[in-house]
């Protein structure tokens, strides 16, 4: 799947918007299977996977796509793990319709498939967050019968590391530059890890001419690390017991 100056169709023609900033996608079931996209919110993470999924469906329909280049191959299914939405009347949180989305994508994927996450075990704990998000990447990545190509918008900075053990995973970010007079998104991707991406503000508009930011600490109170290491280490402790 390689896709060069590609361009989401439909917020490329919306009206008084921007000029759309095109980007490329490289992605195969040995090097480059699983893209961990990293970068602050509104950098345009989401924006970029939706496009991806949207010019494969174009292009197994035998439509134009607009972009420079494309070579995409003949692809079974598209899967996605987007938003955040529950379903109260049949009973099912947040939480729990995020994870039957997951174990559908888990059950079902194949190396044909186009897998597009953005965004895993954000309903739970931070630490039960990660360990889910990280555990669905080595899966993806692992296992023979699944082994789909992946892009992975993500705002845990932790699984960036599964670069350093795992040959087809890259990871790639969102440029973005601050300077006195705010931040500036490129919506630009670069193939490198965000490692400074939770120092910058993140902003909320509340209206046309006003913006609140807020910035994160530079540093955890070592008060707050300890309690969260020691809480998750008696977890892990006790489901240990329960499974003796």
């Amino acid at each position: 799947l390689r896709i060069i100056g590609g361009r989401h169709p439909v917020i490329e023609q919306l009206p008084d918007t921007e000029r759309f900033v095109p980007n490329d996608v490289e992605l195969n079931c040995d090097s480059r299977q699983i893209m961990i996209i990293t970068g602050p919110n509104m950098a345009g993470k989401s924006t970029y996977i939706r496009q991806v999924a949207v010019l494969v469906i174009m292009a197994q329909i035998g439509s134009y796509i607009p972009a420079d280049v494309a070579d995409i191959g003949v692809v079974d299914r598209v899967f996605t793990r987007v938003g955040a939405s529950d379903d109260l009347v049949r009973g099912r949180s947040t939480f729990m319709v995020e994870m039957q989305e997951t174990a559908n994508i888990l059950n079902n994927a194949t190396p044909r498939s186009l897998i597009v996450l953005d965004e895993i075990g954000r309903g739970t704990s931070t630490f039960d967050g990660i360990s889910i998000a990280w555990a669905v990447a080595e899966y993806l990545h692992n296992t023979p019968s699944v082994k789909a190509k992946t892009l992975f918008a993500t705002h845990y900075h932790e699984l960036t590391d599964l670069a350093n053990t795992l040959d087809g995973v890259v990871n790639c970010s969102v440029l973005v530059s601050e300077n006195p007079n705010g931040i500036v998104f490129f919506h630009s991707l670069n193939y490198r890890n965000d490692i400074n991406s939770e120092n910058f503000f993140i902003c909320f508009r509340l209206t046309d001419s006003q913006i609140v930011a807020l910035k994160f600490p530079t540093e955890v109170p070592s008060r707050v690390v300890s309690s969260i290491y020691v809480t998750s280490l008696e977890r892990i402790r006790k489901y240990s017991r329960e499974d003796t």
